[in-house]
C-alpha cells in the first residue's frame, strides 16, 4: 500500500481539464477514435507457406493488391478500421529481373533481403512491381485498391521516406519537368545547397564488411553478388554516416537526402519565426511562398503532392526527426492546402521534439513509442509497473490528441514472440489502456490481432519481428485469410478469442464519444485508499455529457484482482452522482456490476480475471 501522507501528490494528477475536441474532419464518419490498421503489403494476401530462408517469388510466394478483394476490406471495416496504411508500397529496391518493364536490375549487395526494405525507394513515382497482376499496370492497380478501399469507407496511407532514398535511386517514372535525385548535383563538393546528396569527393563507395558470416542472398550465386557497388564519388549514407564504407548496421541501402543543412550543422533556408507555434497551416503555407528553398524540399513536395493527387489520404513519414522541423512546415501546409483532411503521421522518438513537430512542423500525428509503448512493453514483460503510466499522461496532456497509440508495427517485436512476452493475451489489457486512454488513433499491425508471433527465419534479420526485408508468409494470419476467403477458417479457438476481443474493442472504440471526451485517472487515488489494488491493475475513467466509462484492467497472468474500486469526490461532482446505485454494464462482453454512491463515497466492489478488462458504461440509476 502507499502511505496516506502522499495522498495529496497523488491528487495532483488525478483530473486532468478537459481535452479539446479534435475537429471533425479527424473523426471520419465515425463519432470516436481513429483506429489505423499497418499492414505489409506483399505479405497480407500471400498464402504460400513453404517459408524457405531466402526463398525467392516462386519458392516462397508474395502478396499482391488484388488479394485485396471485397471480402478483404469488409473484414477489416468489421474490425472497426478506420484507416488502412499499405506499407511498401512505393518502388523500392527488389533482387527481382524486371527489365522487361523498363527497370533496371538491384545490387544485391547494397540490398537488405531479396525482396528489400521498403524504406529504400527506388522510384518515387511509381509502385513496387511484385505487388501487382501485371508490373506494366503497377500503378493502376494501385489506383483501382485505392478506389476499393474508399467504397468500403475507409482511407489509404502510404509511406513517404523524406531522409534517405534506395543507394540505386532510378526515377524512370517522372512526371514531365522532373529530375532525377542528384541530376544536378555538383559532385565535387561535399556540399551545395541545392545538391539533393552529400557527397564524399576523392573516395568510391565501398560495400560493408559482413557481419557474422552475412552473405547477400544467403551466399546464392548472383552475377551483382560480388562485393562492389559502383559509386564515385560516395555518398552520405541514410543514418548519417559520413564514410566511403559505412558499417554493416548503418543504413547501407540508403543515401541521405540534403535539405538544406550543412555539415556543420548550419542551415540554408529561412528560420520560422516562433509565433507559428500558434499558427494554422493556412499561415504555414503562406509563409513559405515567394522563399528560395532548396531543391530536396521541392522535389518531396511534388511527390506528396502527386500521392494526394492519386487518391492517397494521408502519409506515415519515416524517421521525420532526421530532417529539419521548418521543412516540414514547407511540406505539410502542402499537403494541407490540396487535402485539409489529409492524414499526417511522422516516426519521432526524441519527446524533447514532439511539440516542435506537432506544432511548428504542423504533424497531425507522432509515434507514443519512447514513453507510452515502452512502459506498457515492459508492464507486459513482468518488470513494469501500472504506477507510472498517470504520468506519462499528465506530461502529455497538452498534446495527447496527437500522440498516435500502438502495440506493434512493423519495427517492433511481436507481442507473442518470446523475446516480447511470449503469450499474445498477455497484450489485452495492454490494447485496452492503449486504447482507450487517450483521444489519439490507435494504430494495430497486420496478425496482431492472432497472435502472430514473427517466429520465422526469412532471411535478413532474425525472428521476434515479422520480415520486412524478405518474401515469406505470416502464419497465423494465413490461418485467418483461409486460402482467399477471410473468414478465419483455419483459426484455433483461442486466435478466434483473440480476434473477437480486438474487434469488441476496435468497433467500441471507435464508435464511442466518451473516448473523444474527458479523462482522469484513478489508479494513483486506488493505490493509495484501496486495500488489495496493487500495480498490476490499472484504472481511470472517461466521460462526455452522454457517456460515463470506468476501465479496469488485470495485468496479471495467473490471478485474479479483487477489491473494492472508488472513484475519487472529484469524478463523483464531475458526473453529478447523487445517493444511489448505478448501473454498469461492460461494453466488451456484457457484464455488469453496480456502481453504489453513499455519502460522498462511490464504490465498485471488482473481481477482474488474470488479462480481462472491464469497460464499464454507466447506464442507469
Amino acid at each position: 500500500m502507499i502511505h496516506p501522507k502522499i495522498t495529496i501528490a497523488f491528487l495532483c494528477l488525478i483530473l486532468m481539464a478537459c481535452q479539446s475536441k479534435p475537429p471533425k474532419k479527424e473523426q471520419d464518419t465515425t463519432n470516436g477514435k481513429t483506429v489505423v490498421y499497418q499492414l505489409f503489403t506483399r505479405l497480407f494476401g500471400n498464402t504460400n507457406t513453404t517459408n524457405k530462408p531466402w526463398g525467392t517469388i516462386e519458392e516462397n510466394g508474395v502478396g499482391k493488391f488484388s488479394d485485396f478483394n471485397n471480402e478483404a476490406l469488409s473484414e477489416l471495416k468489421k474490425l472497426g478500421i478506420t484507416h488502412i496504411w499499405y506499407t511498401g508500397v512505393p518502388h523500392h529496391a527488389v533482387i527481382r529481373d524486371y527489365t522487361a518493364y523498363g527497370i533496371s536490375n538491384d545490387d544485391p549487395d547494397v540490398v537488405k533481403g531479396r525482396a528489400g526494405s521498403p524504406y529504400a525507394v527506388k522510384d518515387y513515382y511509381n509502385v513496387n512491381p511484385d505487388l501487382a497482376d501485371n508490373p506494366a499496370n503497377r500503378l493502376q492497380e494501385f489506383k483501382a485498391l485505392i478506389d476499393r478501399t474508399h467504397q468500403h469507407g475507409m482511407k489509404v496511407l502510404i509511406d513517404i521516406v523524406p531522409n534517405h532514398v534506395a543507394r540505386h535511386y532510378e526515377g524512370r517514372n517522372n512526371p514531365d519537368g522532373v529530375l532525377d535525385f542528384g541530376a544536378q548535383d555538383d559532385t565535387s563538393v561535399v556540399y551545395a545547397v541545392n545538391n539533393n546528396f552529400y557527397y564524399i569527393p576523392g573516395e568510391s563507395f565501398k560495400v560493408p564488411n559482413p557481419d557474422n558470416g552475412y552473405q547477400a542472398l544467403g551466399g546464392e550465386n548472383h552475377p551483382l553478388a560480388d562485393g562492389r557497388f559502383d559509386e564515385n564519388p560516395a555518398k552520405w549514407t541514410g543514418n548519417g554516416s559520413r564514410l566511403a564504407q559505412p558499417g554493416f548496421h548503418d543504413w547501407y541501402e540508403t543515401v541521405k537526402i540534403n535539405y538544406g543543412v550543412r555539415p556543420d550543422g548550419t542551415k540554408d533556408f529561412p528560420a520560422l519565426p516562433e509565433e507559428y507555434a500558434q499558427k494554422d497551416y493556412t499561415a504555414h503555407y503562406a509563409f513559405w511562398q515567394n522563399k528560395t528553398l532548396p531543391d530536396s524540399w521541392l522535389k518531396f513536395r511534388d511527390i506528396a503532392l502527386y500521392w494526394t493527387q492519386l487518391g492517397v489520404d494521408g502519409f506515415r513519414f519515416d524517421m521525420a526527426e532526421m530532417v529539419p522541423v521548418e521543412f516540414w512546415s514547407f511540406m505539410n501546409s502542402s499537403i494541407k492546402m490540396a487535402n485539409e483532411d489529409a492524414f499526417l503521421l511522422a516516426e519521432v522518438y526524441n519527446p524533447a521534439l514532439y511539440r516542435d513537430y506537432i506544432h511548428m512542423g504542423k504533424m497531425d500525428y507522432l509515434y507514443d513509442k519512447v514513453e507510452l509503448y515502452d512502459t506498457l512493453k515492459h508492464i507486459m514483460q513482468g518488470h513494469g509497473l501500472t504506477d507510472n503510466l498517470p504520468a506519462i499522461q499528465e506530461g502529455l496532456k497538452d498534446i495527447e490528441h496527437h500522440m498516435l497509440h500502438f502495440l506493434e508495427n512493423h519495427d517492433e517485436q511481436r507481442i507473442a514472440s518470446p523475446e516480447f512476452a511470449g503469450d499474445a493475451k498477455k497484450g489485452m489489457p495492454a490494447m485496452v489502456v492503449s486504447t482507450t486512454i487517450s483521444t489519439a488513433p490507435t494504430m494495430i499491425y497486420f496478425g496482431q490481432e492472432v497472435g502472430e508471433p514473427g517466429a520465422e527465419n526469412a532471411g535478413f534479420g532474425s525472428p521476434s519481428r515479422t520480415s520486412i526485408f524478405d518474401y515469406i508468409g505470416v502464419p497465423h494470419h494465413q490461418r485467418w485469410m483461409n486460402e482467399g476467403a477471410f473468414d478465419g477458417g483455419q483459426l484455433t479457438t483461442e486466435e478466434k478469442k483473440l480476434r473477437d476481443f480486438y474487434q469488441r474493442l476496435l468497433s467500441f472504440s471507435k464508435q464511442s464519444t466518451a473516448l473523444m471526451g474527458n479523462y482522469a485517472d484513478t489508479h494513483l487515488w486506488n493505490r493509495s485508499v484501496t486495500e488489495d489494488y496493487d500495480d498490476k491493475t490499472y484504472s481511470f475513467v472517461r466521460w462526455c455529457d452522454n457517456e460515463k466509462l470506468i476501465i479496469l484492467s488485470n495485468f496479471s497472468d495467473n490471478k485474479n484482482q479483487s477489491f473494492t474500486y472508488q472513484l475519487p469526490a472529484e469524478i463523483i461532482t464531475a458526473w453529478e452522482l447523487t445517493d444511489g446505485h448505478y448501473h454498469l454494464e461492460d461494453v466488451l462482453y456484457g457484464s455488469s456490476n453496480t456502481l453504489q454512491v453513499k455519502a460522498g463515497t462511490a464504490t465498485v466492489v471488482c473481481t477482474i480475471p488474470p488479462l480481462a478488462s472491464y469497460v464499464y458504461q454507466l447506464t442507469s440509476q
